[in-house]
């Protein structure tokens, strides 16, 4: 009989070391799973990251364009308003002289 209950025990030690054998691989794969998952998430998020900061540069781009277009007219219409500025002066004195010519005339008509 203790043959048997000797052969029963080592297979009873057998079945509970297959158990334990098996509860460590579903830990270990359970966990290998988690940290699959976790790495993906931070790939992901560092992508997404790679992404706006892409965004992020076109746009100071785009801006930095409009900002030179800015000046660039800026600095036509300051030429521009400087013409403006000498047409008017020699209309004026064009307006003095008519006046004074006017005056003349004037006088000269008495």
């Amino acid at each position: 009989g203790r043959a048997k209950m000797a052969a029963g025990g080592a297979a009873d030690g057998q079945a509970r070391f297959g158990h334990s054998v098996k509860g460590l691989l579903t830990e270990k794969v359970t966990s290998c799973g988690t940290d699959v998952i976790a790495l993906t998430k931070q790939v992901l998020k560092g992508s997404r990251s790679a992404e706006l900061l892409g965004q992020a540069a076109r746009n100071m781009v785009m801006q930095e364009d409009a900002i030179l277009h800015s000046e660039d007219s800026l600095r036509k219409m300051a030429i521009i308003t400087t013409h403006l500025q000498y047409q008017q002066e020699a209309i004026q004195k064009n307006v003095e002289r008519s006046s004074n010519l006017q005056d003349q005339l004037s006088h000269l008509l008495k």
